[in-house]
């Protein structure tokens, strides 16, 4: 079992020193097949809420290189086998920090509550930001819910036309360039 918290505390400067900000940290089953876990890191560049591919790279060795530096030392973040997963966040994107849920506000959104939570599990419908540490959305069957951050499980985007009119479309830079090879037969 791996401690977020303190992943948390050691890959956040990495990505600040980069100029990109943490989106979220998560260990998630491996996509390899294996029966490993995955370090999942979202980040994004301020300027432009993305990560292209070659920010996720430095990105991706900044962190490996700590995690390698961590370990000589002693210190063990991650039991077993792991691989490591640096991406953006992408248009439907998860909301984790008090600022996604003010700067998406007027979008549609989709929460999930911790279990436990004394109340509606499941609320989707339009997010309409925060109150002091309550996330506001107006559930389509509940109608306006008042929600403590600190028990929302999860929350993200819903992918919707308006979300895409919104959204800053993706760097394609060098696309242009790409040449194809033939194969020699």
């Amino acid at each position: 079992m791996a401690d977020l918290a303190r992943l948390n505390e050691v890959i956040e400067p990495e990505a600040n020193a980069l100029g990109f900000e943490l989106v979220r940290v998560k260990m998630v089953p491996s996509e390899a097949g294996d029966g490993g876990e995955a370090l999942q890191i979202m980040a994004e560049d301020p300027k432009t809420g993305q990560l292209i591919i070659e920010q996720c790279a430095a990105l991706s060795r900044r962190v490996s290189e700590r995690i390698d530096e961590l370990e000589e030392q002693g210190e063990v973040l991650i039991e077993g086998a792991y691989h490591l997963e640096v991406s953006s966040p992408g248009i439907d994107r998860p909301l984790t920090r008090a600022k996604d849920f003010e700067n998406w506000a007027g979008h549609e959104a989709k929460v999930s509550m911790a279990k436990g939570y004394d109340g509606q599990r499941n609320y989707k419908g339009e997010l309409k930001g925060l109150e002091g540490d309550l996330v506001v959305i107006e559930d389509a069957k509940a109608g306006e819910a008042k929600l403590p951050r600190d028990q929302i499980h999860s929350a993200k985007l819903v992918l919707t036309d308006a979300l895409i009119a919104a959204t800053q479309p993706l760097d394609t830079s060098g696309a242009d360039d790409i040449e194809e090879e033939k194969a020699d037969d």
